[in-house]
């Protein structure tokens, strides 16, 4: 049994792996393949706003900055939030625990040579 979902135009239910609503017809994947979705705006606002490549300038969309659809689009507000690396930072000395070490090892060695 495969999931359901609604028709973003009809809001019919329909199989989540739909290309298309059998009812109304309204495209629901992008250029009719199953794995590419097809980011659609909600309301009046383009989707470019909130848009990280828009953000960044690097978008290359025809339609740009008035698309109220797009197959690249990416959410600036999840880039937002804090890496992996920033989340678990790693202390500076047990990201250099084998110079530390060996330098410690080196600095007692000269020591007892001196003594």
């Amino acid at each position: 049994m495969s999931a359901r979902s609604a028709c973003p135009r009809c809001d019919r239910a329909i199989a989540a792996d739909a290309l298309n609503c059998p009812d109304c017809g309204f495209t629901l994947k992008a250029h009719g393949h199953p794995g590419m979705p097809l980011y659609r705006a909600e309301g009046t606002e383009p989707l470019c706003n909130t848009c990280t490549y828009h953000a960044d300038n690097t978008c290359n969309f025809p339609n740009r900055p008035q698309a109220m659809s797009c197959t690249l689009y990416q959410n600036i507000q999840t880039q937002l939030e804090p890496t992996r690396s920033e989340i678990y930072r790693i202390p500076w000395w047990r990201k250099n625990a084998v110079p530390l070490a060996s330098a410690i090892l080196i600095a007692i060695s000269l020591l007892i040579s001196i003594f």
